[in-house]
């Protein structure tokens, strides 16, 4: 496949799924600042974004046919199972966000990009919610000195508008994965160690996930133990999934053939609703702790982790290389920005 991407610095930024539920979000707030190209596979469905400063053409990443394109930044909001994506972005030198990707592919991302000696930056902004997780518990790490222990707890609205990629994690709920525990090595089993959390006033259960920012953040903060935990606004809904893992759904029902049935426990995307994360903190200096609530809902606050990733990329300060949202250079202006556009961030 020989798609062929080429640097114009007065180009438009390439949101790659620019017209999916979180392309979408994002396009509407990226307009304002940079002219666009959004793709897809049914550029139809991008009609009513475009605009004498944004275009739609197609762009399917299943089919064999080439895509061609002068563009400053490229920002993919959709699973790139090939690295499509990544590998023309990078052989070309443009700078490069990616939001849509789990922690195995996280890792095969930064493996193929380093190998390519990228001579633009390439933000591998995959934790939760765009890496707007990652950046407000590297925030709350530096005001206590450090990270000994992170743990995020998500309140998923199954009331919010929500594209068919944002339940992809349901198919990894077979997977045991690693973390760091005491800074060490830790294999933990998906839906498990579960516990009640208070979240923005709601009382939710929560249990274990595999996210990116398990990953990363002991890599660039150096945090010990990394939990992240989620639970849903119906408490049905989380019982429900906690009873698939206790009969073992995920393991002998994790084939093709069964995941109508994995996800009809989750996805029912509704007409809106809130997204809340609490993130808390503890260091040498004390326990912080942040809840981050958005009423436009996940796509909207994934899609401001694409914002300030585009910020990053293509600000003064952008270096060639690999990095993560929580090694921006300046975590306080970030979350200024998240508030600037209806974000609230609540420290404690």
């Amino acid at each position: 496949m020989n798609d062929y991407l080429e640097l114009d610095p007065t180009g438009p930024v390439l949101i790659v799924g620019g017209y999916g539920t979180v392309g979408t979000a994002l396009t509407r707030l990226a307009a304002k600042e940079w002219p666009l190209l959004l793709t897809g596979r049914n550029p139809a469905r991008g009609g009513h974004l475009a605009s004498e400063n944004v275009t739609v053409q197609k762009w399917d990443l299943n089919q064999p046919e080439p895509f061609e394109a002068k563009v400053r930044a490229v920002v993919s909001t959709v699973n790139d199972p090939e690295d499509r994506v990544l590998r023309a972005a990078v052989r070309a030198g443009i700078p490069y966000v990616d939001l849509t990707r789990w922690t195995s592919r996280v890792t095969r991302a930064i493996t193929l990009a380093t190998l390519m000696q990228p001579e633009a930056p390439v933000l591998l902004s995959s934790g939760w919610m765009g890496g707007v997780t990652n950046i407000v518990a590297a925030a709350l790490a530096e005001e206590v000195g450090g990270a000994d222990q992170i743990d995020v707890a998500i309140r998923y609205d199954t009331n919010d508008q929500a594209g068919a990629d944002s339940v992809d994690f349901i198919d990894r709920l077979g997977l045991d994965f690693e973390v760091r525990k005491g800074g060490k090595a830790a294999v933990v089993r998906p839906l498990t160690d579960t516990r009640w959390v208070d979240i923005a006033g709601h009382r939710t259960k929560v249990a274990r996930l595999d996210t990116p920012e398990q990953f990363t953040l002991p890599l660039t903060i150096g945090a010990r133990s990394v939990a992240t935990r989620i639970g849903f606004s119906s408490h049905a809904s989380t019982t429900a999934l906690l009873a698939a893992r206790t009969v073992g759904l995920f393991r002998w029902g994790s084939g093709e053939r069964w995941a109508p049935l994995r996800r009809s426990l989750l996805y029912s995307p509704g007409s809106g609703g809130t997204a809340h994360i609490r993130v808390d903190v503890k260091g040498p200096g004390g326990t912080r702790t942040a809840v981050i609530s958005d009423p436009h809902g996940q796509a909207h606050l994934t899609a401001m982790g694409g914002m300030l990733g585009l910020h990053n990329v293509l600000g003064p300060g952008a270096r060639p290389g690999v990095s993560f949202p929580e090694s921006t250079a300046s975590l306080g202006s970030a979350l200024a920005k998240l508030e600037s556009y209806g974000v609230t961030i609540l420290r404690s």
